[in-house]
């Protein structure tokens, strides 16, 4: 860290196996990435209507990694878990903030895209062609929008989401690719 590790107290007393815990928690932040730039901890035991001693205790981490500050803020009624939460949800948003920087955040998986090849409207079904090529099998129940299906006609762009029926692949659910949406489907939930 650039600048030295920083804990403050409000109700609580630092003691030595505390202070120990918290220096080992914030080096272990630090092999997850080792450009943070400073990390804060404040340790309280907020006064309230507790009709007992101790708990609940709050633990506070505040890590400052360039161009961002996370913060982590737990509670619980002993010490040594309220510091174990605290980093242990301070640990998580370093990871998540490592990704991001790397560029390793998941993108959203979107349904294959094919074409509407043959469509039977009196019979209710079609055929749309996957993405390599195959031919796969839809029912006018499978198209999302009700109307839909009476709009398909050859060639409209469609998002499926395919499995296996009795006489080959057919899709569960179909949805038209609108034109205007720069190739991207509306948002919908596939079976």
């Amino acid at each position: 860290m650039q600048i030295p590790l920083e804990i403050s107290t409000r109700d609580v007393t630092l003691t030595p196996p505390i202070e120990a815990e918290l220096r080992k928690r914030a080096d272990k932040l630090e092999r997850h990435y080792n450009r943070i730039t400073s990390c804060r901890i404040a340790l309280e035991l907020p006064t309230g209507n507790h009709h007992h001693d101790g708990g609940p205790y709050r633990v506070r981490v505040d890590v400052t990694v360039p161009g961002s500050e996370l913060v982590a803020d737990k509670q619980a009624d002993e010490i040594f878990a309220a510091i174990r939460d605290a980093f242990d949800a301070a640990e998580r948003q370093v990871e998540a903030f490592v990704e991001r920087r790397r560029g390793y955040v998941k993108s959203p998986v979107l349904p294959p895209e094919g074409e509407v090849v043959r469509v039977f409207p009196e019979e209710g079904f079609g055929f749309l062609t996957a993405p390599d090529g195959r031919e796969v099998y839809f029912h006018r129940n499978a198209v999302l929008d009700p109307p839909g299906f009476d709009k398909l006609t050859v060639g409209s762009r469609v998002r499926f989401a395919e499995e296996q029926g009795f006489e080959g692949p057919q899709a569960s659910t179909v949805s038209v690719v609108e034109a205007g949406n720069g190739g991207a489907a509306p948002a919908t939930e596939t079976a």
